[in-house]
C-alpha cells in the first residue's frame, strides 16, 4: 500500500528543530503498516532534514552553532547576496544535510531509535511554512 501526504510545518526561527511528531500526526494510518519505508522530503533549497538527538535541546543549539561557524553568513567571497546574508550559507547547509530522509517502519511505528528524532533544519532567519512531502510504502 501506498500513502503520500503534503504536509505544510508552520514558520519556525532559524535552528534545528524536532518535528517528529508533526510527521507522525499526518500520516495516522502508519499504524496499520507491519513493515515499510517512509520517505520525508522538503520542498526548499535553504532548509533540510536530519535524524538526530531527540531529549536533550542543547545538542540543537550546538548543531546551530556549528553549522554557523563552518558556514559564516559574512564570507567575502558569496556572491549570491540579492536574498539577504543568510540565503547563499542556507543553501550550502541545505546542501550539506540534504533534502529527506528514508525511514524504516515496522509493527506500526517508525523503527528509529530511542533517542532519534526528525529534525527541520531551518537555515534562514525568516525561513516561512515549510512544505514536506510524506511518502509511505508497505504492508
Amino acid at each position: 500500500m501506498w500513502v503520500q501526504r503534503e504536509v505544510t510545518l508552520r514558520p519556525r526561527p532559524r535552528g534545528f528543530h524536532l518535528i517528529t511528531r508533526d510527521v507522525l500526526e499526518a500520516l495516522p494510518e502508519l499504524q496499520r503498516f507491519q513493515v515499510g519505508l517512509l520517505h520525508v522530503f522538503i520542498r526548499h533549497t535553504s532548509a533540510s532534514l536530519t535524524l538526530n538527538e531527540n531529549a536533550s535541546p542543547d545538542v540543537r543549539d550546538d548543531f546551530e552553532a556549528w553549522f554557523n561557524e563552518a558556514v559564516p553568513e559574512d564570507a567575502r567571497y558569496w556572491t549570491h547576496t540579492i536574498e539577504g546574508p543568510d540565503d547563499m550559507p542556507a543553501h550550502i547547509k541545505a546542501s550539506l544535510l540534504g533534502p529527506s530522509l528514508s525511514l524504516p517502519v515496522s509493527g506500526g511505528r517508525l523503527a528509529v531509535g530511542t533517542w532519534q528524532g526528525i529534525y527541520l533544519c531551518e537555515h534562514r532567519d525568516h525561513g516561512g511554512p515549510r512544505s514536506l512531502v510524506l511518502t509511505l510504502n508497505g504492508e
